[in-house]
């Protein structure tokens, strides 16, 4: 019995797992958009819940959507952990718009925030057809006294280059903003 057809497809094996290693990964960030809205907030201090993502939303693939509905890998992939990022996204622009001290969960300064801000997404998608959704839920629930609120919301943005992750990253930027300014007239 000879080993040389195993030694031929192990080399196979090896120099595949190699090419496979060698392409870079590519990742995108959303790029920083500035609010253009200043609206004044009963609160002082405000803190950000890490925003929850449907399933497909929390991995670190772009998605789109077909015609059909059906949610395909672009390929590249997000720079940071979704959650993370548009949670941070969030709080930097609340901040600009609000002038509160604002930050992301867990609350870093001693005293605590006079309110708390939850978001739960229920779609985060970019379509074929040169759109992206951004739809869910927000709460805003003060620490002692004020009014609870919530909200639901749906932003759409186009995205200029359809199916490109540059643009879809800067269209799911724009969406951020266009939450946090709701969240901010509606909910602060």
């Amino acid at each position: 019995m000879t080993l040389l057809p195993y030694l031929r497809l192990s080399a196979f094996g090896i120099a595949a797992a190699l090419a496979a290693c060698g392409a870079p990964e590519l990742r995108y960030a959303a790029p920083e958009t500035a609010p253009e809205v200043r609206v004044s907030s009963r609160y002082a201090s405000i803190e950000v819940v890490e925003v929850s993502l449907p399933t497909y939303a929390a991995d670190e693939q772009i998605y789109i959507q077909d015609a059909d509905g059906a949610l395909a890998p672009l390929g590249p992939l997000w720079a940071d952990d979704p959650a993370r990022s548009i949670t941070l996204q969030l709080a930097r622009d609340l901040g600009q718009i609000t002038g509160a001290q604002v930050a992301a969960e867990p609350w870093p300064f001693r005293d605590y925030a006079q309110v708390k801000v939850d978001v739960r997404l229920e779609d985060m998608r970019a379509t074929e057809s040169g759109s992206f959704v951004l739809a869910g839920q927000y709460y805003v629930a003060p620490d002692s006294g004020g009014r609870n609120r919530a909200g639901s919301f749906r932003f759409e943005a186009p995205v200029a280059e359809p199916g490109t992750a540059a643009q879809i990253a800067a269209a799911r930027s724009v969406v951020v903003t266009q939450l946090a300014e709701t969240v901010a007239r509606q909910g602060l």
